[in-house]
């Protein structure tokens, strides 16, 4: 891969504050990886030698429940920073990164997380805020399973990813990245039965549309209507 331009970090939150000199420090120890759709960028348990800068793509974070489960934590879409497990004192990655599209991701070892946050003003602060706005959706979602209904659930889901990741197209909104009803029921913690028979319903009623593992919203006020009843 060309040697990577500074422009690359210099707009993204964690290295904002740096001057270009600082940032060609930091590319130059960086390294770089294109990653098809669907693969693994680092795994649950596994022991957490690199973090990382999702440049491009969409990755889903997945987490393994002890029956074998496999369920959908969180969505995190390009310009963010992946695999911060020492930041939350842990030597292994808590999740699997998923690649929910084809990807690209800068990586450094992760001995320099703590050479990072020492040296580079604003790299701790970013990165610790991200982290806090993850485990605030996790949270969120933890409270949703708790108290609200199926359909409540998946119609949240739905506007949430709409929120971090649409794009506006002739006929609603689009979930900028595959994901099917599969991945939905993974999110919500309900079966696949539960969502393609909401989704075939919503469907019909021309609130959504799905094809090809590709979702639109075409009428959100009427599922954040539906999200709240």
């Amino acid at each position: 891969m060309p040697r990577l331009d500074e422009s690359l970090l210099s707009h993204l939150p964690p290295f904002s504050r740096l001057e270009k000199r600082q940032i060609r420090r930091i590319l130059d120890q960086a390294s770089a990886r294109r990653y098809d759709e669907g693969v693994a960028i680092f795994e649950e348990g596994h022991p957490a030698v690199r973090f990382y800068m999702l440049l491009d793509g969409y990755v889903r974070v997945v987490r393994i429940t002890p029956s074998g489960e496999q369920v959908t934590a969180l969505h995190i879409p390009a310009g963010q920073i992946l695999g911060m497990a020492t930041a939350i004192g842990r030597d292994t990655y808590p999740a699997t990164a998923m690649t929910a599209t084809e990807s690209l991701a800068l990586s450094w070892p992760m001995h320099l997380w703590d050479t990072f946050v020492t040296e580079y003003d604003g790299f701790a602060t970013e990165s610790y805020k991200t982290l806090g706005k993850r485990l605030n959706e996790v949270q969120n979602k933890v409270v949703e399973m708790a108290t609200l209904h199926v359909e409540q659930r998946v119609a949240t889901a739905l506007l949430r990813l709409v929120n971090q990741t649409g794009r506006k197209v002739d006929n609603g909104i689009e979930i900028d990245f595959p994901i099917t009803r599969q991945d939905l029921s993974e999110l919500t913690a309900t079966t696949l039965h539960t969502v393609s028979r909401l989704m075939s319903g919503w469907e019909k009623q021309g609130l959504v549309e799905s094809r090809r593992k590709r979702i639109v919203v075409r009428d959100p006020h009427a599922l954040v209507l539906l999200s709240e009843k």
